[in-house]
């Protein structure tokens, strides 16, 4: 099953949701295969305008261009997810978005979606991450 996360680039999650046996959809890989050349280019050099045009599909012309940016890598993301998980107040070095009209938008389009969804708090202490884990891995078990 392909697992979505949000705010995506958890790494920690990434691991707990293959190491359950499912497959997560990260921005990690989206962007990795952008990459085309080595050297000085950086991934957003690697975004071409078929990019920009997908990124319509899920905000309109009149938002930002990052977030139309974002919303080309992980709304397809969304789109395949077979599950999602929702980490509401996350730290802001927990993800990569950093956008909160991106971040809204993102779980607007997941909450839409007709599939299994769990949504979490972030957790501030050592116990409440230990149950959050056991949230997902419960959530994640269930969904096999």
């Amino acid at each position: 099953m392909k697992v979505f996360v949000n705010p995506p680039n958890s790494l920690i999650m990434s691991k707990l949701i293959e190491k359950l046996g499912h497959e997560p959809l990260t921005m990690m890989e989206r962007v990795g295969k952008k990459v085309k050349d080595e050297g000085i280019d950086s991934p957003p050099l690697n975004i071409t305008e078929i990019d920009a045009e997908e990124g319509l599909k899920y905000a309109s012309s009149e938002v930002p261009s990052g977030v139309r940016g974002r919303m080309a890598l992980i709304g397809p993301m969304i789109d395949e997810a077979d599950a999602a998980i929702i980490i509401s107040d996350a730290d802001m070095k927990f993800g990569c978005v950093g956008c909160a009209r991106s971040n809204e938008l993102i779980n607007y389009l997941i909450i839409n979606r007709d599939i299994p969804l769990l949504k979490v708090k972030y957790p501030e202490t050592k116990e409440e991450g230990q149950q959050m884990a056991k949230k997902v891995k419960q959530f994640l078990e269930e969904q096999k």
